[in-house]
């Protein structure tokens, strides 16, 4: 309960689609999963970059979370 609380008090710019920084999780450095790699591709898309399909599952992450910013995709949804 005290997580959800920080995760609230930090800036917009602070918050995450993650509960966990990416660089901890325990399975970050295996190859993203399909539905990551389906959504970066829309994400890419959408930001006229392209798709390194050799993410890893914490790259894939970060570089999710910066193209949502970048596109205004995917953020504020159910928050």
């Amino acid at each position: 309960m005290s997580n959800q609380n920080n995760n609230e008090e930090q800036a917009p710019e602070q918050k995450s689609n993650t509960v966990k920084d990416p660089d901890q999780w325990t399975t970050g450095a295996e190859p993203m999963t399909g539905a990551q790699k389906s959504y970066l591709k829309t994400l890419s898309d959408e930001a006229g970059e392209e798709t390194d399909e050799n993410l890893t599952k914490a790259e894939a992450s970060k570089k999710i979370d910066e193209l949502q910013h970048k596109t205004g995709r995917g953020l504020n949804n159910g928050q």
